[in-house]
């Protein structure tokens, strides 16, 4: 990315485009439709919508874990499979 910026810190125009490129690169269903452009307003829902599935998926995996854990011996080689995976 260019480190040209205005006297005030303003990001330029070009700046805004690739950060907007970039941000589409990430995003599984912009990806999925190709390299046409979508508003940039559009692309900032889908953002805030990807990340808050992903909050979400988060939250229903450590449930599941924490269920897992609650019933294994924590003395088990599962059980210390599942605490080097947490440690790395």
């Amino acid at each position: 990315m260019s480190s040209r910026r205005s006297s005030r810190g303003a990001i330029s125009e070009e700046e805004i485009n690739e950060l907007i490129s970039k941000l589409q690169s990430l995003l599984p269903n912009a990806r999925r439709r190709g390299s046409g452009q979508a508003s940039t307003t559009k692309l900032l829902k889908e953002t805030c919508s990807y990340i808050k599935s992903l909050h979400r998926e988060v939250d229903d995996l450590s449930d599941r874990l924490s269920d897992l854990m609650s019933t294994m011996d924590h003395n088990s080689a599962g059980a210390e499979i599942i605490r080097s995976i947490l440690r790395s």
